[in-house]
């Protein structure tokens, strides 16, 4: 009897709803770890989860059964209320609604852990924005502005 193997990885992005620089740096390894869990309590391969203030790459091993909306939104709704339970922030924390979803081939896993892992100072060399539309534009997804994150600060 024959079985079905796959091999996908997505890179999502998403931001802090009205791109507040709300993701701390005392508590964010917390919080990232937290996110990996949600991965994992889902079936699915947590690879590595960083981000700045303001925004947050989780790269995940997914199985083809797990709807790629499906688990973002779970990783968005479970770590919201985590935070919130910790009080880390004053008022009701978010994230922004939408996310970039893009997809990798196993040679590009080594290099985007780096890339995601050095996210402090792969930012203070360029902006979330500029780093987003590159995204989709390296990927070729159409878009327009409008429809894009909020992007107060830039």
């Amino acid at each position: 009897m024959s079985d079905t193997f796959t091999q996908l990885y997505v890179q999502y992005v998403f931001s802090v709803k009205g791109r507040q620089n709300l993701l701390k740096k005392e508590w964010r390894d917390e919080l990232f770890r937290y996110m990996s869990g949600i991965v994992r309590e889902k079936g699915q391969k947590s690879i590595i989860t960083n981000g700045v203030e303001d925004h947050v790459h989780v790269l995940v091993g997914i199985k083809p059964t797990m709807m790629i909306d499906a688990l973002v939104r779970d990783i968005k709704n479970n770590s919201s209320n985590f935070v919130n339970s910790k009080g880390w922030v004053n008022g009701k924390f978010s994230w922004q609604e939408g996310y970039g979803g893009f997809t990798y081939a196993r040679r590009d896993i080594e290099y985007l852990y780096g890339y995601i892992l050095n996210q402090e100072q792969h930012h203070a060399k360029k902006t979330f924005k500029k780093e987003y539309t590159d995204l989709l534009s390296e990927f070729e997804i159409p878009y327009e502005e409008k429809y894009l994150f909020e992007w107060y600060h830039e």
